[in-house]
């Protein structure tokens, strides 16, 4: 578990293109199913304790979804920000998290890491170029008033179908002790 903290340690683990888009429909049936293995082996291998991924990727999953008109009223009283230290920490203290996975898409992603709150990064890279613009990328942020993140690489595998891991530290993380 991260120093300083009772947040759990968040590992984003995902799994992206060559030009880092994490969209998977579309891609060459063999890639697809390649890659899709591919991550849950290395899922599975971290044991975590928990998930989480965003909105629009839960959406095709949901039972429903809210209508943006009410979630806007919901909003309307403060700022519509998430203290995301202290969701993690609540995550951690009162279910007992300690390894968390975080997987997209790539605004939640973006969002912990521009909080410095992500501690490692796995990425699976697919033999495919994307480029579909518009795509949803890795870590999507609004706006630059956030700069890019250091990352040191810990360790690179090669795994089958020509797919390829990477395994990263984020520098300075608010749990890295760095």
């Amino acid at each position: 578990m991260p120093s300083r903290t009772k947040r759990p340690r968040v590992i984003c683990h995902m799994a992206a293109s060559t030009d880092g888009r994490i969209v998977v429909d579309g891609w060459p049936d063999a890639v697809a199913t390649a890659v899709r293995r591919e991550y849950e082996q290395v899922h599975a291998e971290y044991g975590a304790d928990g998930w989480l991924c965003g909105r629009v990727t839960m959406e095709p999953f949901a039972g429903a979804t809210r209508p943006d008109a009410e979630v806007a009223r919901e909003q309307a009283g403060g700022t519509g920000d998430v203290d995301l230290a202290g969701a993690l920490e609540k995550i951690g203290e009162r279910f007992g998290v300690q390894t968390l996975m975080l997987e997209g898409g790539g605004r939640i992603n973006g969002a912990l890491l521009a909080a410095g709150l992500v501690d490692e990064v796995s990425l699976l890279v697919a033999p495919v170029a994307d480029g579909r613009l518009g795509t949803p990328a890795l870590f999507d942020l609004e706006g630059g008033a956030v700069p890019p993140r250091r990352l040191v690489l810990e360790a690179v595998e090669r795994r089958a179908d020509d797919v390829v891991r990477l395994h990263y530290r984020v520098e300075g993380s608010a749990g890295s002790g760095v």
